[in-house]
């Protein structure tokens, strides 16, 4: 039956019910334009994130942490706006069935998206990670760069102190003086004390082991240097720093300080560069850092010639430490870090010695040598001469002495036979 003046049609089933058709036309053109519509804004939100990605990527190389920050929040945002259209799209199809060929070309792009915008979650979480990473990292250099700064305080404190900083004019930076120790007389004397003092120090712990160890202090002191009268029998000690003395300053004059020759001369300024880079730092932290460098194998081969084999055994009951440092190694050992102490100052006094133009020259005293003021000094201050007496002569020589320019920094020796005040 038709019902003029309308567009619907009326029609009958198999079993003559009525059925009223409806109009499909309007209906998938709606839905026509509102899958265009999304699909044009999960593209513009595609090629609006890969944008951001590369801008994080780019934010890396170089490393800026705020350029990455702003292209990470970017990222984020593009990605919060793709779940939202995902989020929608759900929302309005939630079971989308594929009517024809052109709707199931639809859901396999929606599925490409979907498929790339979960690789780049992936991606972006990684990045995240990596950039917490580096945060951490960055706080840890802050921390180390505070740390340094203190103890550049500390040590320019004690320069000052000693009056070895040089002192820079109006309108430079006070950061600056920690660099700006001058290459004087007085630098080396100073140098030449701290090393004395090494020498003295590390006595101490290797007459205690000997003592410890059920040595003959008398006879060991002997067997360094015999026929010497000392005035008291503690002045023995002095045997012992002049045998640590003697293997110490062993090769001093030579500029490779019996150690393999560089393959290139070193000039003065680099004697002066190389004294400035350890001067303030731990002997340990540096063989830490290179246990093969030249200083390294210069403290191995001082230690070695130091301390005997035999020495060593009495001390640890074994030739353990020995064995380590021959191989190579450098102990944390309480005795083989007091012995690094002295090493470094003996390194240190051989750069600054040959840091000069022209460089110090050092000169040692024999036993049996008649006492000369000018180039010797007693390590015993209270010391008797009587009229008459003929000058008293060297036993031992503690510690040599330098010429530097036209100026003499006197040796350090024990006068052997003489009377000392009480």
């Amino acid at each position: 039956m038709l019902r003029t003046g309308h567009k619907e049609t009326e029609s009958h089933d198999s079993n003559n019910q009525k059925v009223y058709p409806q109009p499909m036309d309007d209906s998938v053109n709606q839905n026509k334009k509102s899958m265009d519509a999304l699909v044009s804004k999960i593209f513009n939100n595609i090629s609006s994130l890969k944008a951001a990605y590369m801008q994080l990527q780019n934010a890396h190389t170089p490393y800026d942490p705020d350029k990455i920050q702003a292209a990470d929040k970017l990222v984020i945002e593009e990605l919060m706006k793709l779940s939202e259209l995902k989020h929608s799209y759900r929302d309005k199809n939630p079971k989308l069935t594929s009517a024809s060929p052109k709707d199931s070309s639809l859901l396999a792009e929606i599925q490409e998206q979907q498929n790339l915008l979960k690789t780049f979650e992936v991606m972006v979480k990684k990045f995240q990670s990596q950039i917490q990473t580096r945060d951490v990292e960055i706080v840890q250099l802050q921390q180390q760069i505070q740390e340094s700064g203190q103890r550049k305080l500390k040590l320019e404190k004690k320069l000052k102190q000693r009056g070895l900083l040089s002192k820079e004019p109006e309108g430079f930076e006070e950061e600056h003086n920690f660099f700006s120790i001058e290459l004087t007389p007085n630098l080396f004397s100073s140098a030449v004390e701290t090393a004395y003092k090494s020498i003295h120090d590390f006595s101490k712990p290797l007459i205690n082991m000997m003592k410890a160890a059920g040595w003959d202090l008398d006879a060991a002191a002997n067997a360094v240097e015999h026929s010497v009268i000392y005035a008291k029998r503690a002045h023995k000690k002095y045997a012992f720093e002049s045998h640590i003395c003697q293997k110490m300053f062993s090769g001093f004059q030579e500029e490779n300080f019996s150690m393999e020759p560089s393959e290139l001369p070193i000039s003065h300024e680099g004697f002066f560069r190389q004294f400035l880079a350890i001067r303030a730092m731990d002997p340990l932290d540096i063989l830490s850092q290179n246990p093969d460098s030249v200083f390294g194998k210069f403290s191995r081969k001082k230690y070695l010639l130091v301390v005997h084999p035999k020495m060593e055994a009495s001390f640890f009951d074994n030739l353990d430490q020995r064995n380590y440092v021959m191989s190579g190694g450098h102990p944390r050992t309480p005795f083989y870090q007091a012995f690094l102490k002295l090493a470094k100052s003996i390194w240190l006094l051989h750069r600054l010695a040959n840091s000069f133009d022209p460089k110090v020259k050092v000169f040692q005293v024999s036993k049996g040598t008649e006492f000369s003021e000018v180039y010797m000094e007693s390590v015993v201050k209270n010391i008797i001469l009587a009229e008459g007496d003929s000058k008293p002569k060297v036993g031992l020589m503690v510690m040599p002495g330098f010429m530097i320019g036209g100026s003499v920094i006197q040796s350090q020796v024990y006068l052997s036979g003489v009377k000392c005040a009480e």
